[in-house]
């Protein structure tokens, strides 16, 4: 997939259903470590208020992703809500197993975490190995200060603060 063109495309609300499709995807693979069980309809539970934010609230947005114009995945963007941080989160990115491992994650968040001019919030469950992994090589060689930050709203989160000054 070296060739491959790879885009990330702002939805709108009337692709709701399209995000709303693919999170049941992400929702199976992160059940384990958010101890979730599938609703009496066989699918994971979504949060309709919170899912229509991603149309409506200011600096909130959804995304998917696309490779050679197929859907790979999809990332949301919130602005933090969390007290004492001005940022922006990456509140979750999900990419289908068939286009893992050939760096597109992490040049689609890379690209996102050095653009603009905002500071990040970036946090993912420690019990996630796969996305422990992930975030810690994107992390690591990112060219903006990063450190780790403990907000006392959930201790299974890790969570790490992408700040905009370079020293």
């Amino acid at each position: 997939m070296n060739d491959a063109t790879v885009e990330l495309v702002q939805t709108g609300p009337e692709q709701a259903d399209l995000i709303r499709n693919l999170y049941q995807y992400y929702a199976y693979e992160s059940s384990d470590w958010e101890d979730e069980d599938v609703e009496v309809d066989g699918r994971f539970y979504i949060h309709e208020e919170h899912l229509a934010r991603y149309w409506q609230e200011p600096q909130w947005s959804a995304h998917l992703v696309l490779v050679d114009g197929f859907i790979a995945g999809f990332l949301l963007i919130e602005r933090s809500e969390l007290a004492g941080f001005d940022a922006l989160e990456l509140s979750d990115l999900f990419i289908l197993k068939k286009y893992r491992r050939h760096g597109i994650g992490k040049t689609l968040v890379t690209q996102v975490l050095l653009g603009g001019d905002h500071d990040w919030l970036v946090r993912f469950y420690r019990e996630d190995e796969v996305a422990l992994a992930f975030w810690r090589s994107v992390l690591d060689e990112l060219p903006r200060p990063v450190r780790s930050v403990e907000p006392d709203d959930d201790p299974h989160l890790l969570s790490f603060l992408v700040t905009r000054s370079v020293h």
